[in-house]
């Protein structure tokens, strides 16, 4: 049977941290380990050790000459501690992310050394008075319109490296490893999801949608475009750019140019900003 890690980065949302867990212990498959990666975040530490059995918890500092989360260098490090303790699973799942009750058994039932495996995500709606009861989840998730939502226990390879997403993916300990990790020059939001899905593809490891092992996305503030992402973007892009040969996020960007918050460079095809970076609408800075 394979030893399956639950790897998950945070910065705040320690309600969110707190469902999450929750869900864990109560789904068919409990993970072998639990490493939360705190990035300057001690409180998040505290609940780890208090949870039953207590989880593996792992700082990870900003770095000093870079702004925004180290996020890529956070899931590294969840990684790292993971293959220390002997699994040869890992789960990568968002604080936001709720699995259902059988998530991580699929994963670790199907996750495979030539594909990595997405589960599908779905949004919920701002929490009832109360908070979330998590049998209630399903009925109160809505798919994204722009992944697919396969049926349980079906894989759908996916040709489309943008499409990945790291809110909740699995794969073995080989394929990552002949992967490499993700690149930790990225910091904050965007860009090191589809970095990560190259790097998989120039290591012979696909993308698959999996069928049966959804995740619910608990609700933040968050806004269309992401205007409090944009220096991150503009940053990360422009990486993502000098080691590929195109940008990414495009939508995205163009979306900013409509706004005049920054423009194109035919020329260069760069993008400069051109207006002073809005409030953030998440303090914490997690995407």
């Amino acid at each position: 049977m394979r030893r399956v890690a639950v790897i998950t980065p945070v910065c705040g949302r320690h309600e969110h941290l707190l469902l999450q867990q929750r869900a864990l212990a109560v789904g068919s498959r409990r993970p072998d380990h639990y490493v939360v990666v705190t990035m300057d975040d001690p409180v998040a530490g505290e609940l780890v050790a208090r949870r039953e059995p207590p989880g593996d918890a792992v700082a990870v500092e900003r770095r000093p000459d870079a702004p925004g989360l180290p996020l890529a260098a956070a899931r590294n490090a969840g990684a790292r501690r993971a293959l220390e303790r002997g699994a040869d699973c890992l789960v990568f799942l968002d604080v936001d992310c709720v699995p259902g009750p059988e998530t991580i058994a699929r994963y670790a039932e199907l996750a495979r050394d030539d594909s990595i495996l997405c589960g599908t995500v779905s949004y919920l709606p701002p929490p009832p008075p109360g908070g979330y009861r998590l049998d209630d989840l399903p009925a109160m998730a809505e798919p994204h319109p722009a992944r697919p939502v396969p049926g349980p226990g079906e894989i759908v390879p996916e040709a489309d490296p943008a499409l990945f997403w790291s809110l909740s993916f699995a794969t073995t300990a080989t394929a990552w490893e002949r992967i490499g990790g993700f690149c930790e020059e990225y910091t904050g939001y965007g860009g090191e999801d589809t970095d990560f899905a190259l790097l998989a593809a120039e290591a012979g490891v696909g993308i698959a949608w999996l069928g049966g092992a959804p995740a619910y996305h608990q609700h933040h503030a968050v806004s269309r475009p992401p205007v409090e992402h944009l220096d991150d973007i503009l940053r990360n892009g422009a990486l993502f750019n000098r080691r590929w040969g195109h940008w990414p996020m495009r939508g995205w960007l163009e979306d900013f140019a409509r706004l005049g918050l920054v423009r194109h460079d035919p020329r260069s095809d760069g993008w400069v900003r051109t207006a002073a970076a809005p409030r953030r609408a998440d303090p914490a800075g997690m995407p």
